[in-house]
């Protein structure tokens, strides 16, 4: 079965967007991470259902939110079966890598 593993990177990315909702909304920020939780948990069973990317090797998943939302750029290495998300960032914001 193919393994989920998170960067430090992708796990602060999340902190940061979580907090961010919850100084407006707590009901939505905690929505919003089922979301993106949701979204990642698919690429146990897909795992190469994300874009490709130019960077060699790195794949985007879009997780919709209302008229925007949110990309994961993830690894997937076929020979470990481990998938590792390596940044999560909102839709509008600059600088994917």
């Amino acid at each position: 079965m193919i393994r989920l593993e998170y960067s430090q990177a992708a796990l602060a990315d999340i902190n940061r967007l979580v907090s961010f909702l919850i100084n407006n909304n707590i009901s939505v920020a905690l929505e919003t991470f089922d979301i993106i939780d949701d979204a990642i948990q698919v690429l146990k069973r897909h795992p190469d259902i994300g874009r490709i990317t130019n960077t060699a090797g790195k794949r985007e998943l879009i997780i919709s939110r209302g008229r925007t939302g949110y990309i994961a750029i993830y690894e997937f290495d076929k020979l470990t079966e481990v998938v590792v998300i390596l940044a999560i960032k909102h839709q509008r914001e600059n600088e994917f890598n």
